[in-house]
């Protein structure tokens, strides 16, 4: 399968290829002190002076909490076949341990109901990254009782959902909640240590881990659980240097070993554990903790956008290394001053990431080549752009169509490569809070007027609805 299709010969999916569509709890719930919910992490972050453009918070989003109907009337009209999104932990456990609160546990049932009269599969992700603020003040991720907190939340919303909904996701990016909520401080709760980044990871796992066991003591057999990874799709800028292989390698580790090795295969990576030494013992990895990481899982998500390429730093190159995860003097890399950054040629998104789709290829048939047998989503992809409505209301975005329509040609590469790839959610549903970036970037293939809060499908939107519909990715022509 090649990029050179025609409406002759389009590009083709399986027949029971999953389209879909993501978002996640804070950025679009908004209602944050209603029916019993209490502040997580980022509504203390972006409470925050500084933290956020513009000051921006989650405290009304795109206001889903009111409106979830309409949008799920919107997705049924998108033929959206599933729906990926995230449980506010503290809308259900408002301390972070104890019993539910029923009144937010109720939305989630509803939404449910709703996704389901109207033929569209709903997704579940236990934690894209709203701790709740209580479990911070404990300590957060670097501390232990984090995980079996987790997995009593984890129990909680199985029992209560788990009969109707089939896909379960413990967590979303563990990366960027240990490294750059603990490390560079960027995002939620906007630490900066090193050592505590790395504790976090390991409770990450250890919580991915319990929570499994937890799921699978209440739900039905037939459910299915994974988790997401934004594994980094690391190239070495000379790839005839061994000092750039070695440093791709360590952020390899950083990114992707750190998760996928005991998760997938039961073992953290030799090479992580004696490069980030002079960070940490791992003396937090307690005995058979191992064993509780390395469940079972019936699928793994992956998240992508675009490639990392990096060299050996140069010793008298002083100055901060950007790397596409916002500034900060604190990287989020622990024990990588050693390596440097570099940005990948091409087109770039309104983020500054490069628009590269063979990443994208490269990420799935590594993990068919790693996890043999083990089904492929991809549950995150999209880019932000400059979105504006014309002066018909209408919005265009032609560099989204063009970035979705290269993306998905690269999973149907996979495909035809032999990878199990089952489904594809885009990011995101709709413009929402872009968490540090505030209402700044618009990811969304809905555009939301955020005083009026109207809902305006964009030319990406239609397009992927055609898309969903015909199973094959209709032509550019036009858009």
């Amino acid at each position: 399968m090649t990029d050179s299709a025609t409406p002759a010969n389009p590009v083709t999916f399986p027949p029971a290829f999953l389209w879909g569509a993501a978002t996640s709890a804070y950025q679009i719930e908004g209602a944050v002190r209603e029916d019993g919910r209490t502040p997580s992490i980022w509504d203390t972050f972006s409470h925050t002076p500084g933290k956020t453009a513009g000051g921006d918070t989650g405290d009304v989003a795109v206001d889903h909490y009111h409106r979830y109907r309409d949008d799920v009337e919107m997705m049924a009209g998108l033929n959206l076949q599933a729906y990926r999104f995230s449980v506010s932990w503290s809308r259900v456990q408002p301390t972070g341990r104890g019993p539910a609160v029923q009144r937010g546990l109720d939305f989630y049932r509803k939404l449910v109901d709703e996704l389901l009269e109207k033929g569209i599969k709903p997704a579940v992700t236990l934690y894209h990254w709203d701790l709740p603020q209580e479990l911070e003040d404990a300590g957060g991720w670097p501390e232990r009782d984090t995980a079996y907190r987790f997995a009593e939340y984890a129990q909680i919303v199985g029992e209560a959902l788990g009969d109707r909904v089939e896909s379960w996701m413990t967590l979303n990016e563990p990366w960027c909640s240990a490294f750059l909520g603990y490390a560079s401080g960027v995002h939620a709760p906007g630490r900066t240590d090193p050592a505590a980044a790395l504790k976090a990871a390991h409770h990450l796992n250890l919580a991915h881990g319990l929570a499994t066991k937890a799921l699978r003591s209440v739900m039905p057999v037939r459910n299915q659980i994974s988790l997401s990874l934004n594994t980094s799709v690391v190239r070495p800028l000379n790839p005839d240097d061994p000092a750039d292989l070695a440093a791709a390698r360590k952020i390899d580790d950083l990114s992707g070993g750190i998760f996928h090795g005991p998760i997938l295969h039961g073992a953290y990576p030799e090479t992580l554990l004696e490069a980030t030494s002079s960070v940490t013992d791992w003396s937090c990895i307690q005995d058979g903790d191992l064993d509780t990481i390395h469940q079972p899982i019936d699928a793994l998500g992956l998240n992508y956008y675009t490639p990392t390429l990096v060299s050996a730093a140069d010793p008298d190159d002083k100055g901060p290394r950007a790397d596409g995860h916002g500034a900060s003097e604190h990287s989020p890399w622990p024990a990588a001053d050693d390596v440097a950054f570099h940005q990948s040629p091409g087109e770039q998104t309104e983020m500054g990431w490069s628009v590269d789709p063979t990443g994208l290829h490269e990420l799935i048939m590594r993990y068919h080549r790693d996890a043999p047998g083990l089904p492929l989503y991809i549950t995150e992809n999209g880019a932000a752009y400059d979105d504006k409505p014309d002066a018909d209301g209408k919005v265009h975005d032609p560099e989204r169509v063009a970035y979705l329509h290269g993306h998905l040609s690269a999973v149907r590469r996979a495909i035809a490569d032999g990878a199990d790839v089952r489904g594809y959610f885009l990011w995101s549903l709709m413009d929402n809070f872009e968490w540090a970036y505030g209402y700044e970037k618009r990811f969304g293939a809905v555009y939301v007027d955020y005083v009026s809060q109207k809902r305006t499908p964009k030319s990406s939107a239609l397009w992927y609805a055609r898309a969903a519909k015909a199973g094959a990715l209709p032509d550019l022509e036009g858009i």
